[in-house]
């Protein structure tokens, strides 16, 4: 209902009108388990208590709340008609004194879409398990609030659990009576209050600290996950990095842990990574292996968890006012999450990883038609839905990267003590943030800030060498490009790196310049005279955030010699530097698929090498042009079954090309081999096929017509559990028949009776590219359907289909022509529904764009 969205003028106006003291909440979850009667959803009883201000007296407002039903209001002791004052996600608040209590008793929905309280029964044991996800805003679903950032309160939450449950929140709780009460909460914003219940398998420990003062500080640690998956869980490495965190953090932000306990839960059927609850923070269960994975999949973990703690203070402690400065939380907490990684944990090589993958995420975002600056211009929570993405969270912290490098690092991390101390419990603008960095470094932040943190774009760098009669290099210059849509150029510290091969073949930097870039064209004076180099690096150490280009003797040296080159940091540089010119159409995607094919063999660091296996299957699904597509994944399954068969037996590099030989199998000869490694009448030395290889084995088999449904039970009977139900079902969606098109799509778009991940896991197997044909017929109905889906369906689901379910297989100028029909027809659809069609535009133009680059490369 239009009511649902909340605009920041809305906002602005009731934070300026009142003032929160503090939350009751009571909450009786009993009804989560046993047989649910009548048509309506399942509901529970959510009574709420809210304590506020009012600065003038006589005023009118409004408090939040999502509900099939309300029992009862009461202001200031004076009973309110629910009919006449709540409309379904507000409640009308008129006559409001100086001081004011609300009392609101309502029937609350539990959740299948994992909005609010969401409701998850275990197929394999029949156990229900519960817990809340609110950002940005849903914690109105569970308890009635003023649901914006910036009105912060103290809480103190009361559940009633079916009995065996155990109950977690905020703060630490105890049972009693059969209530479980928790402690009273430091002032929080709604959204990252939590509530976990269930008969969640529960594992202990504990970190202390004694800091130079003599104080002691003592955090108890827990960890959780569905019982079904504590044979999995290997909650000693994750307390092992959350210590590890800590300390982290406790040696450089000066403020110790303020939230009291430390409970991390992993939960089935999430919508995100993680959430950083203070005290409670919530995780996607799918960060519990059931099975054996590469050192990235550790080391991702990890970079979680030690982003959600970063949250702790830059978030939880400090709170932006509105979701306009949500990157003073997310891109701190994506930076600090690389640098404690690297600082405190096995994990020494995690900027290599966020160099590969975390920037690949922003430079994609910043390129679409819907970039924005890092402070952007969030005019509603639809708004801010979408701006979870790899604009606040990558760019911003590889700007932050960039920040360290201007400013100093010593610098960064005292502005950021200064600001825990001056705005502890309290809430910010970039101006707070920039005021203290601007004490520290005696720098003027505000040209730093206007040029990185209020315009948009991505800039290139390419370099320009010319060399003397001696062969030596006379001048190097850097030349700064940007897109005419956002030409700002912008300030770069920058290291310029110059590369040759030696003597044993090898390809390692001679010579390095750290230099300050700025406008269009600068001179480094300090490489006049080094021997000339193979390769020039212009951003050599990955300190700024920009599109590296090549000069033509760079190139030319990558392509020969790209597995030569011995820095592991370096290589990762090139190699997405190497895509950025695939996605530009500037290297057509065949030669991609080669250099991928000829040296990714050679790749130590295994996250860069799970990184290229999608770029490449991505180059041969979308940039490669439609008459050679064909003969290109012949290509590409020819060259991985070689890389398959070479790896050295049972190494993580085995298992990532497995996986990979598993999604680029087209030809008998693969499905055969996959058939026989899961019947076992084929064996690769050192390869375990357990239970998640098999399901990712039987997905392209199912694509391809070589496993049915017959096939497919015999596995879920083999793995009966909840992931067993979701793999099975992606793997049913994605077999190849038009009657099973027809029904998967019925259940997504036509019927909201899946649960978020079974939509989710539907249309994973719904859209294969190998099935372009089959889903030809869509096309139409997408456009025709996806107003009413936005306009009925949850955000969450709404994002979903709207951006998995786009047509991006058929991939032509008449689904080009298609999507601008529909964006010129409804001009006056929801900007956020506008927003995912654009950006779903951008990626099939750049696809066509990379189609023509690589059909014209066949012709030279």
């Amino acid at each position: 209902m239009p009511g649902e969205n909340l605009t920041r003028d809305e906002a602005r106006e009731r934070a300026a009108l009142l003032s929160v003291d503090g939350y009751d909440v009571s909450l009786d979850l009993r009804s989560a388990v046993g047989e649910h009667g009548g048509e309506g959803p399942r509901t529970f009883r959510s009574v709420t208590t809210v304590r506020f201000r009012c600065a003038e007296p006589g005023a009118s407002s409004f408090a939040d709340l999502i509900a099939p039903g309300v029992t009862a209001v009461s202001l200031n002791g004076r009973d309110l008609d629910p009919g006449q004052v709540f409309d379904g996600s507000r409640i009308l608040l008129e006559d409001l004194a100086a001081e004011n209590e609300l009392v609101v008793d309502a029937d609350c929905a539990y959740s299948r879409t994992g909005e609010g309280m969401h409701r998850f029964v275990d197929p394999e044991d029949g156990e229900v398990y519960l817990y809340t996800q609110y950002e940005p805003a849903d914690s109105r679903r569970v308890f009635a609030n003023f649901e914006q950032p910036d009105l912060k309160a103290p809480y103190r939450f009361e559940v009633r659990a079916p009995e065996g449950w155990t109950v977690w929140s905020n703060g630490a709780g105890e049972l009693a009576d059969g209530v479980w009460r928790f402690a009273e909460t430091k002032p929080i914003s709604t959204y990252i209050t939590c509530v976990v219940a269930g008969p969640y398998h529960y594992v202990t420990d504990s970190y202390e600290r004694v800091f130079e003062d003599g104080t002691r500080l003592e955090i108890p640690l827990g960890a959780m996950c569905r019982k079904g998956l504590a044979p999995h869980f290997d909650a000693d490495d994750v307390f092992l990095v959350t210590k590890q965190g800590l300390d982290f953090f406790h040696d450089h932000f000066d403020y110790p842990y303020p939230f009291g306990k430390y409970d991390q839960a992993f939960v089935p059927e999430y919508n995100l990574g993680a959430m950083e609850n203070p005290g409670m923070v919530t995780f996607r269960e799918e960060f519990i292996f059931r099975g054996k994975v590469t050192r990235a999949s550790y080391e991702g973990r990890a970079n979680v968890v030690l982003h959600e703690m970063a949250h702790m203070w830059f978030g939880d402690l400090v709170t932006m006012e509105w979701w306009d400065d949500l990157w003073l939380k997310e891109s701190f907490a994506d930076f600090m999450g690389a640098f404690s990684l690297v600082g405190a944990t096995r994990f020494t090589d995690g900027w290599i990883t966020f160099a590969n993958r975390r920037k690949a995420w922003a430079y994609r975002a910043d390129q679409l038609p819907s970039t924005h600056p890092i402070t952007a211009d969030i005019r509603d929570l639809q708004d801010a839905k979408l701006n979870f993405d790899g604009i606040t969270y990558a760019k911003g912290a590889s700007v932050l990267k960039q920040l360290v490098a201007y400013v100093g690092q010593d610098a960064f991390l005292e502005g950021a003590r200064r600001y825990f101390k001056r705005h502890a419990y309290g809430n910010t603008r970039l101006g707070d943030l920039l005021s203290v960095l601007e004490e520290t470094s005696g720098r003027d932040m505000g040209a730093w800030a206007r040029s990185w943190l209020q315009t948009a774009g991505v800039n290139s760098l390419t370099p320009q060498v010319l060399l003397d009669a001696d062969g030596r290099i006379d001048e190097l210059a850097v030349v700064q490009e940007a897109a005419e849509s956002h030409p700002e150029l912008r300030p770069h510290r920058v290291a310029v790196g110059l590369y040759r091969r030696t003597e044993s073949g090898t390809l390692e930097r001679y010579a390095q310049a750290e230099t300050d870039v700025d406008g269009a064209r600068t001179v480094v004076t300090e490489l006049a005279g080094a021997d000339a180099p193979e390769l020039v690096l212009v951003n050599d150490d990955d300190l700024t955030y920009c599109k590296t280009r090549f000069d033509d003797t760079s190139l030319a040296t990558l392509r020969e010699h790209l597995g030569s080159l011995t820095d592991p940091l370096a290589r990762a540089l090139c190699w997405s530097a190497l895509w950025n010119m695939t996605r530009d159409a500037l290297l057509p995607a065949r030669e991609f698929i080669e250099l991928v094919l000829r040296f990714a063999g050679r790749e130590s660091d295994i996250g860069v090498l799970q990184m290229l296996h999608a770029w490449a299957e991505s180059a041969a699904v979308h940039y490669t042009a439609p008459g050679r597509r064909e003969q290109a994944g012949r290509r590409l399954a020819e060259g991985v079954s070689l890389q398959l068969y070479a790896a050295e037996a049972g190494s993580e590099h085995q298992l990532a090309w497995a996986r990979f030989f598993a999604r680029t199998a087209e030809a008998p000869a693969g499905f055969e081999l996959l058939t026989s490694l899961l019947d076992g009448t084929v064996t690769l030395p050192g390869l375990d096929v357990d239970q998640e290889l098999r399901w990712a084995f039987l997905e392209p088999l199912a694509a391809h017509g070589e496993a049915d449904e017959k096939r497919l039970d015999e596995e879920l009977a083999r793995d009966d559990t909840a992931s067993g139900k979701r793999h099975h079902v992606r793997c049913l969606a994605a077999r190849p028949s038009a009657a099973v098109k027809a029904q998967c799509w019925a259940q997504v778009v036509e019927s909201d009776a899946l649960s978020n991940a079974l939509v989710e896991a539907t249309i994973a197997g719904f859209v294969q590219p190998s099935q372009r044909e089959l889903l030809a017929p869509y096309a139409e109905r997408y456009f025709a359907a996806i107003e009413r889906v936005w306009t009925e369906r949850s955000i969450q689901i709404g994002m979903d289909v709207v951006q998995d379910l786009f047509p991006s297989f058929l991939d032509s100028q008449a689904t080009l022509d298609a999507t601008d029909a529909w964006l010129a027809s409804h001009e006056d659809a929801a900007p956020a529904l506008r927003r995912l069609v654009l950006e779903s535009r951008d990626d099939l133009a750049r696809a066509l764009r990379g189609q023509e680059c690589d059909a014209a490369a066949a012709g030279r």
